[in-house]
């Protein structure tokens, strides 16, 4: 099931980013020859509009669409991706990275109308669905570090030899701690799913700013699950679309530059059966959760394209600037072996970060 939920949302997201390239090259007055959902060989044909044919492929991985002339092949023929100005050409390449990261919009705007976990203000917490204290930091070398906590943990009980604590806002939480007077404090902790037993020992000067109060040296946030209203979710989902994709942008930024620094991290990076593992979890958590990985996902394709390597809407873009700038089409044969190479990279890539999700999965 897990499979089956990670190919239908890729299949969803490569198509909706092929559609983006489809509106724009009719839009632009090209011939598009075929949309297809899946890659060949042809399963069948589902219609046939004007000049255009949509298929049903047998390989379930992505889709297409095939434009006329965009391989250069068919020189200045009339209504050809080749003979139609640059900057035409580029509006196409581009629209598909566009349509993914107003799908990726729609995507969060919806998972925040249906209901997602996020972190929320005080006057949210009666109202939410599954509240929980949720750890955001922690102060090195302070009682918590010492005692084990890691940041996503959600603390779920506290108790000392005065009493218990169970609750989920900060408030009343930093309050249990102050009045512990440095006695050892046992947390019941909740982990990826497992439930642990801490132990930890509040003590003052953890507070820089408040050097006689007890604490843990954590910062913690109530998350929960409270449906935003419909005007709300259009303005916070455009909030975190912009954040979600400045902060994509910067962690690819630095996972190429690694790459042809010899410096790359994969501890972070994820082929596609880490991906496929998370939509899994995703999907149990909720639909909002799906929603949510699945933007995250259209916002990594989107940016993942407009990089400039062959192979990729990027490395075309590289292309008909070139061209703009010499003033004359790069040969065929030219643009195909530049194409093998970066393509070749990419598979080659591709091949290391799956390894790299096995061996995590059987290592641990």
């Amino acid at each position: 099931m897990e499979a089956l939920t990670f190919i239908v949302v890729i299949v969803v997201l490569i198509v909706v980013h092929e559609f983006g390239h489809f509106v724009a090259a009719k839009l632009s007055g090209m011939r598009v020859d075929e949309f297809g959902i899946g890659y060949p060989p042809r399963a069948l044909t589902i219609a046939k509009a004007s000049e255009t044919i949509y298929t049903l492929n047998w390989l379930p991985f992505g889709g297409f669409v095939k434009i006329y002339g965009e391989d250069g092949g068919e020189g200045g023929a009339a209504r050809s991706f080749s003979s139609r100005p640059r900057i035409l050409q580029a509006l196409v390449l581009v629209a598909g990275i566009v349509m993914n990261l107003l799908f990726a919009y729609v995507l969060i705007t919806g998972a925040l109308i249906s209901g997602t976990p996020r972190a929320l203000s005080a006057s949210e917490v009666a109202s939410a669905r599954n509240a929980e204290l949720a750890v955001a930091d922690i102060l090195p070398q302070s009682p918590a570090a010492h005692a084990g906590f890691l940041p996503g943990d959600s603390i779920l009980s506290a108790k000392d030899a005065s009493g218990e604590w169970h609750a989920a806002d900060p408030e009343s939480f930093t309050a249990f701690i102050a009045k512990s007077d440095g006695e050892n404090v046992d947390f019941s902790v909740l982990r990826n799913g497992n439930k642990l037993s801490l132990e930890a020992t509040p003590a003052t000067g953890v507070i820089p700013n408040d050097p006689s109060r007890y604490a843990l040296g954590v910062e913690v946030a109530t998350i929960g699950v409270v449906p935003l209203s419909f005007g709300k979710a259009i303005t916070e989902g455009a909030s975190l679309t912009w954040s979600a994709t400045a902060l994509t942008a910067e962690a690819l930024w630095h996972f190429f530059y690694g790459i042809f620094t010899l410096s790359a991290n994969l501890s972070q990076v994820a082929g596609p059966v880490g991906i496929a593992g998370a939509v899994g979890s995703a999907s149990a958590q909720g639909f909002g959760d799906l929603l949510s990985i699945m933007a995250i996902i259209s916002i990594n394709l989107a940016l993942i394209n407009l990089i400039p390597i062959p192979a990729l809407d990027g490395g075309r873009l590289l292309f008909v600037f070139i061209e703009s700038v010499i003033r004359r089409p790069i040969k065929p044969s030219v643009a195909r072996t530049v194409n093998a190479i970066g393509f070749s990279f990419l598979v080659l890539l591709m091949v290391v970060v799956t390894v790299h999700d096995i061996f995590k999965i059987t290592i641990g």
